[in-house]
């Protein structure tokens, strides 16, 4: 389940960085993986979605955004998920072991 806690909020300067971003009007299918996607064919998906992602002039708010609110799947500010993993750290799967065991509110 996702934790939406961490959503940065409705005001849109929360999300203004989007309408700049390279990836504006893509699909998305770059740069989320289809279910059972493995091995090159993700390579290739991953290398591609990351192209896009070099010359974006919001590619810094982007992974911020990633960061912050824990972004699990996809590409975002130029790093896949196994990169966006290894910067949040082993906290990151402890919070949302935790965040799955809390009851609903």
């Amino acid at each position: 389940m996702t934790d939406v806690s961490r959503l940065p909020g409705a005001a849109h300067h929360h999300w203004d960085w989007q309408l700049r971003a390279a990836c504006r009007g893509a699909d998305s299918s770059l740069f989320f993986h289809p279910p059972n996607e493995r091995g090159e064919a993700r390579d290739e998906r991953e290398t591609k979605a990351k192209r896009v992602c070099g010359g974006c002039p919001v590619r810094a708010a982007c992974l911020s955004h990633a960061l912050e609110t824990r972004e699990r799947f996809g590409v975002w500010g130029g790093l896949g998920e196994h990169e966006l993993r290894t910067l949040l750290g082993p906290a990151r799967e402890r919070d949302d072991r935790d965040a799955a065991c809390r009851p609903a509110a």
